[in-house]
């Protein structure tokens, strides 16, 4: 058994596709996804654009207000139908016009109106801007109430206190504040990429039937059960050397924090015995490698968009939340984000690793019912 896990180990190193699948295409996607949502700090994440046709004081004034809270651009008075035309086009999807004779307005005590241009089909970028533009609003109406009290003999503390709110909301961060989407991107391409181990495996075995090494082991005293964990166990350094890889890479190249190192390699070696586990039945199941390679895909992709490794689980709709439980990608990036996100420790991942080893052996065992069939197929 030492010598086939040696023999495979040796194979797999020198399996060129084995190396694009499991290494290249995750750093790649990784970068991808890295390069697209890891913005960090660099920019505000409300971007509004304004015109304004009144240039007074008093515009000025708000301008610089809203610049305080989001990212203003501002435009050409000159050219507003052309900035509306580009709304219609949705080359951007709101802009805040300031008409003339807003200062005046404001003066005289009488509303003044401004209007927020915008997209209808934008409605998830535009709902933050409309909350900041009423955050401001009714600044301002504060500010016209305590005038007024002022003005009827009030002091300005009893003014201010007069107009304070009943409810105060206290924001208390509940995990990691340093929480960013590579601590998406870099969990959530690993545990997908790990499922691409699959296709290596298939491959090995068919090849090994093709060459009529199978029917010779047949003849052989090796045991069913050591044959199996012979090509296994290999396929399992291979995925856990690609975890360390792959977590090394967005340490070093994107700041990953990799947390409670004992927790998070206890979740790895898990993951790497489920995604290898069904690796193995799948490669006793399946007809063929085409077979093996397009049930991967399906594993891999629609166990990555139902298990939340593109996006956050949450954000997914309720009736995919509830399938994405049954799947061992939810609980690997749920593990995996807890240890890095969360500072979860060894104790508080542990029901995950279960529910990880528990896929691998399902599928260790159906390999050992299916194997001795497979041994068959291949003696004929």
């Amino acid at each position: 058994m030492r010598s086939m896990m040696i023999k495979e180990l040796r194979l797999i190193g020198k399996d060129k596709k084995s190396f694009f699948f499991l290494l290249l295409m995750p750093i790649i996607f990784i970068v991808m996804f890295g390069s697209v949502f890891n913005q960090g700090d660099s920019g505000a994440s409300v971007s509004l654009r304004t015109v304004d046709q009144d240039q007074s004081a008093a515009s000025k004034a708000l301008i610089s207000q809203m610049k305080g809270i989001m990212d203003v651009q501002q435009l050409p008075a000159d050219d507003l139908n052309g900035q509306l035309d580009k709304i219609k086009q949705g080359q951007f999807s709101a802009m805040l016009v300031i008409p003339s004779g807003f200062e005046q307005a404001m003066k005289s005590g009488q509303a003044a109106d401004v209007k927020l241009y915008q997209d209808p089909s934008a409605q998830m970028e535009v709902a933050p801007i409309q909350a900041i533009l009423s955050s401001i609003s009714t600044q301002y109406r504060e500010q016209k109430l305590t005038g007024l009290l002022i003005a009827k003999g009030e002091s300005k503390a009893q003014a201010e206190a007069a107009l304070a709110s009943p409810i105060r909301i206290e924001n208390v961060a509940t995990s990691s504040d340093k929480f960013s989407m590579i601590d998406q991107v870099v969990p959530g391409m690993t545990v997908m990429f790990v499922f691409f181990i699959m296709i290596t495996m298939a491959r090995r075995f068919f090849e090994e039937k093709k060459t009529g090494l199978l029917s010779r082991i047949r003849t052989t005293r090796i045991k069913p059960l050591h044959y199996l964990l012979g090509m296994w166990f290999p396929f399992v350094l291979t995925v856990i050397a690609q975890c360390i890889i792959l977590f090394a890479f967005g340490h070093f190249v994107y700041g990953l924090a990799l947390g409670d190192v004992a927790a998070l390699s206890v979740i790895v070696v898990s993951l790497s015995i489920a995604g290898t586990g069904i690796g193995l039945a799948l490669s006793f199941l399946v007809p063929g490698e085409g077979a093996a390679m397009v049930i991967t895909q399906v594993i891999s992709m629609g166990g990555a968009m139902l298990g939340g490794l593109w996006v956050p689980s949450y954000l997914l709709p309720k009736a995919v939340q509830t399938i994405g439980h049954f799947l061992p990608q939810f609980w690997a990036q749920h593990s995996l984000q807890d240890i890095i996100a969360h500072g979860a420790h060894l104790g508080d991942v542990w029901g995950a690793a279960l529910i990880l080893l528990t896929f691998g052996l399902a599928g260790l065992t159906v390999a050992l019912l299916r194997l001795p069939g497979f041994l068959r197929s291949a003696a004929n």
